[in-house]
């Protein structure tokens, strides 16, 4: 083994680290986040729709609410991406990407029945006094 001065040893960049570690925080974090990921769904925005009882500004609340969740989740599996990036953890790097590709799908999809549902109605031109 090399003689790795101190101040190397350190810096989480400098050497890679270890598999059994790097699997013990990717395996738990993957399956914490994707848990949750799933269980917002069914209950925080599931729950949120079915309280609402057909009310449309409700449910519109509800929507908003569960796209920032879901932005909130995307941001924080992305950020720790980057510090697992930095220190060289390939499993757990590769399990918040996975995590990020999931919550990134369920935003766009989220977003884009938002948009359909709240589109003007056909024939509507813009800035006119009747849409």
């Amino acid at each position: 083994m090399t003689d790795i001065p101190a101040q190397g040893r350190r810096r989480p960049w400098s050497h890679r680290t270890r598999l059994g570690v790097d699997l013990a925080f990717a395996i738990p974090l993957f399956l914490l986040e994707a848990g949750w990921l799933a269980l917002d769904a069914v209950y925080g925005y599931g729950l949120d729709v079915w309280a609402a009882q057909g009310e449309q500004w409700e449910i519109d609340a509800a929507s908003l609410a569960y796209m920032g969740r879901l932005r909130t989740l995307l941001i924080t599996v992305l950020v720790l991406a980057v510090l697992a990036a930095v220190s060289r953890a390939r499993w757990t790097v590769i399990a918040h990407l996975l995590v990020a590709l999931l919550a990134g799908g369920a935003l766009m999809a989220t977003q884009h029945d938002w948009d359909r549902s709240h589109a003007p109605p056909p024939g509507c031109v813009r800035y006119s006094a009747n849409c």
